[in-house]
């Protein structure tokens, strides 16, 4: 199956548009939750009193002669207790009369009784008393008016319910239905489109894994260990089910997202057993022993995260529902990985539109040197990143196109590789990013303090990107613009300028009807639809144009008229959100093993001075950062380290900067390297395979430069983030 998720066959085309219906579900849920209320208003303001009197059918008010003659029943049957009651009482008291008392608590109830009647005498003898015929006449007469009330308001109301407000209401509640469903339902959506993303991720052999699969051999030991992994997470899964249904907890729902689990697993499963049958064709893997270990690498870092969770849980604490207990916990923050399928989403159409190709079409006739090329897209990729809140998410979604450019425009390969894998590491601590509105969530730092910070941390990494551009460069950084300069870039701006309006619409509308702008919250579910009819209009351009033979200068990223749809990016979305979406998640369970394991346990609740602290944590936040999605590593990090942070005297907020700039380095950091395998599974081995032989018999820094470059700028930025506040202080 291709990378663009094996278009052209039944089954990859089920499963796109399977993926295509669940991504339109969550546009349709956020656009009908934020509708519902403008809906609501618009009610009040055509009809008021909508929401409280028309908006559903009124209730007729009950009568209050039939209410009243329930409560007289009940008083009446009170009373004849309360008769019976006082007639044994006086029984007892004549007897009293002509012997002692048996005891003082039947003289104390006989003195009662006789008091009872003396303050009856009394009240009878009070002028102005109203007797019991006259309050309960009262008492009538009060539920007769609010009875008379009610009704004119029902009666008010049925006339009031017109056709219109009976239409208008009916789509109001209608959608509601439909939002609440949705809203109701985010576990199954997510395990469904983590299941059919994994399926196409396995049946193309796409998941992430430290090296591509090259061979026979690299593919048995994948297809092998991805089988394994697989049915474990069933039997956890299956035993989870039944532990809950033995306990009485595991209701309907539960039930239904552990068949989908087990439906989702055992999938893939069945395609490793085909993929065993029939490994894939190609080159050696090498001979011996060396060449089994390296065909080891190809296996899936999902698998080896479950493998390696899985052991733990059925070795060291014989409890096989472990993994599926945390896939559970996952879905705790469900939203924010179904917004991460939407991000994916974003790129996958970008991709396809003429935007990016356009806006780099600006500044291709003036021939800026690859250098400070580079350095103009990684620092403009920071402000995206914010919105899609990690850098992983990026990466994936917008690695291609720079990667793709930069080559373009006379990049080295190794360069080019560099900042599409460090692209969006600079952005993670400017506002909206997600990731520090969750750590605002967990701890006491406010986000308003981290993104300050957070801004003056970027300026820092992005002068240490630039200053080592610069110092490592090849040629002059003189531009060589072209005669014709100022008129293709005045084009490529009137390109441009369509996709400016159509985006300015989107957020307008946004503002009138649902009174939001573009945010940390609202991002994921306003940029799909900005850039759908962005696409359409694409299209529509290209068509035109094809028709009139005047095409215009688009770059290399324009794409093929076939592949410029919604349906081949929702195709290619498929493969990466399951490898993606698959790997976080098992990276939760790692979590889970480090916590229950308590590895931190090992590090001192407090250290000697706040330097030595700061060096301790620094080296295992990086640790974190290599094994760890994001969310599930804030999460742990919250749990364990702080309170050594805090007992050490570093203060919390500098922790938190340390914390951002730690994990940035360990994806970048080898042998994991996320950010770098992820922008591999997006622009592919060869450009890997081309940056190698391109940059063979020169020196070190050139032969690996696309990892030497990242991480010696996110270690530099970590050390003076790290220890310049303490040495001030």
């Amino acid at each position: 199956m291709a990378a663009d998720g094996g278009r052209g066959r039944l089954p990859a085309n089920l499963a796109t548009f399977a993926t295509l219906l669940l991504l339109a579900s969550l546009l349709v849920q956020w656009t009908g939750t934020q509708l519902g209320s403008q809906m609501v208003a618009l009610g009040e303001r055509l009809w008021p009193g909508y929401a409280v009197e028309l908006r559903e059918e009124p209730t007729p008010p009950v009568e209050p002669s039939v209410a009243e003659a329930a409560a007289k029943a009940e008083a009446a049957a009170a009373k004849t207790d309360d008769d019976a009651l006082n007639d044994d009482l006086l029984g007892d008291l004549e007897e009293g009369a002509a012997a002692p008392a048996d005891s003082a608590k039947e003289k104390a109830a006989g003195d009662g009784g006789a008091e009872d009647d003396l303050l009856d005498d009394l009240l009878a003898d009070v002028p102005g008393a109203k007797s019991e015929a006259e309050l309960a006449a009262e008492k009538r007469a009060a539920a007769l008016a609010d009875y008379e009330q009610e009704r004119v308001a029902y009666d008010s109301a049925v006339a009031r319910r017109t056709a219109a407000v009976k239409a208008f209401a009916a789509v109001d509640l209608g959608l509601l239905a439909i939002f609440t469903w949705l809203s109701g339902h985010f576990g199954p959506i997510f395990i469904i489109l983590l299941g059919i993303g994994g399926a196409v991720a396995t049946a193309g052999r796409h998941h992430i894994s430290l090296r591509p699969i090259r061979g026979r051999r690299s593919d048995r030991a994948a297809q092998g260990a991805s089988l394994v992994a697989n049915l474990l997470l069933i039997a956890s899964v299956v035993a989870n089910q039944r532990s809950r249904a033995a306990a009485g907890t595991g209701g309907d729902a539960a039930g239904l997202e552990s068949g989908l689990w087990i439906a989702a697993f055992a999938v893939m499963a069945l395609i490793n057993v085909v993929h065993l049958a029939r490994p894939r064709d190609g080159e050696g893997d090498g001979d011996g022993e060396v060449g089994s270990l390296r065909a080891l690498l190809s296996v899936p870092l999902y698998v080896t995260m479950a493998l390696i969770s899985g052991a733990y849980f059925l070795v060291a604490e014989g409890y096989v529902a472990g993994l599926a207990v945390y896939l559970e916990k996952l879905l705790g923050n469900v939203q924010l990985y179904l917004q991460v399928g939407l991000y994916i989403w974003v790129g996958m159409l970008l991709k396809r539109t003429r935007l990016a190709s356009l806006a780099f079409a600006v500044v291709r006739p003036w021939r800026l040197p690859p250098e400070l090329l580079a350095i103009v897209v990684v620092i403009l990729a920071a402000v995206p990143t914010a919105y899609s809140g990690a850098s992983g998410i990026f990466v994936i979604a917008a690695g291609a196109l720079i990667f793709r450019e930069l080559a373009a425009a006379g990049a080295r390969p190794s360069l080019a590789l560099a900042s599409t894998a460090m692209s969006g590491s600079m952005g993670v601590v400017l506002s909206p990013c997600l990731l520090v509105v969750i750590i605002s969530y967990l701890s006491p730092v406010r986000s308003d303090e981290l993104f300050e910070w957070g801004r003056w941390v970027f300026l820092l990494s992005a002068g240490l990107f630039a200053l080592i551009v610069l110092l490592t460069r090849q040629g002059p950084l003189r531009p060589s613009p072209r005669a014709d300069a100022w008129p293709r870039s005045g084009a490529a701006l009137r390109g441009l300028l369509p996709h400016v309006v159509i985006f300015a619409a989107v957020l307008l509308v946004a503002r009138l009807l649902f009174k939001i702008g573009l945010d940390v919250t609202s991002a994921a579910f306003l940029l799909p639809l900005a850039l759908l009819p962005m696409l359409a209009y694409d299209r529509r351009h290209r068509r035109r144009a094809a028709a009139t033979g005047d095409e215009a200068d688009e770059g290399p990223l324009a794409p093929a008229p076939g592949d410029s749809t919604a349906f081949a990016a929702t195709a290619e979305t498929t493969t990466h959100v399951g490898a993606l979406l698959l790997l976080m998640a098992l990276s939760v369970c790692l979590g889970g093993v480090i916590e229950r394991a308590d590895v931190v346990a090992l590090f001192p609740d407090a250290f000697t001075s706040p330097f030595a602290g700061m060096g301790a944590l620094m080296v295992v936040l990086v640790l974190i950062g290599m094994v760890m999605d994001p969310y599930g590593a804030v999460i742990l990090v919250q749990a364990t380290l702080t309170g050594a942070a805090v007992a050490s005297g570093i203060d919390l907020l500098h922790f938190w900067m340390v914390v951002l700039v730690a994990f940035e380095l360990g994806y970048l950091t080898p042998p994991v390297a996320l950010n770098h395998l992820l922008a591999r599974q997006v622009i592919g081995d060869a450009a890997e395979a081309s940056a190698s032989a391109a940059e063979a018999g020169a020196s070190l820094w050139r032969r690996h430069e696309r990892y030497l470059l990242p991480i010696t700028v996110m270690a530099l930025t970590l050390v003076l983030v790290a220890f310049v506040p303490l040495l001030l202080r």
